[in-house]
């Protein structure tokens, strides 16, 4: 998974919830339908019928939901992780050194004088 980028990943994740949501909105539309199947009410039918439509009108409309907000964050990460790239490689033929770079290099350094002491 190190060399994964992570906007695939989360595609991937957002994939799989959107596969169980709408098997679980289709397991409560088919729960109210059979309900509505049961009764000899013709009223209640009627009533367990809208209720069916309203929850499967729901589900889709928060698997759309889902859908565009893993969209968004991948596509957000994707941009963020290109921006980074164009820095740093416009940075590197400037002649000047990365921000990213120069924190490591003193980190390192506080790393390299803490083992020292030791």
């Amino acid at each position: 998974m190190a060399g994964t980028d992570l906007d695939a990943v989360i595609r991937k994740l957002a994939k799989q919830q959107h596969k169980a949501l709408t098997a679980a909105v289709r397991s409560t539309r088919d729960h109210y339908n059979t309900l509505a199947a049961r009764t000899k009410d013709g009223e209640a039918r009627q009533r367990y019928k809208q209720i069916a439509r309203q929850a499967a009108e729901e589900g889709s409309a928060a698997i759309r939901r889902l859908q565009m907000s893993a969209d968004n964050i991948a596509d957000s990460y994707a941009r963020a992780i290109r921006r980074i790239t164009e820095t740093a490689v416009t940075g590197a033929k400037n002649g000047v050194p990365s921000q990213t770079t120069a924190s490591s290099k003193k980190t390192a350094k506080k790393v390299v004088k803490k083992k020292a002491r030791s």
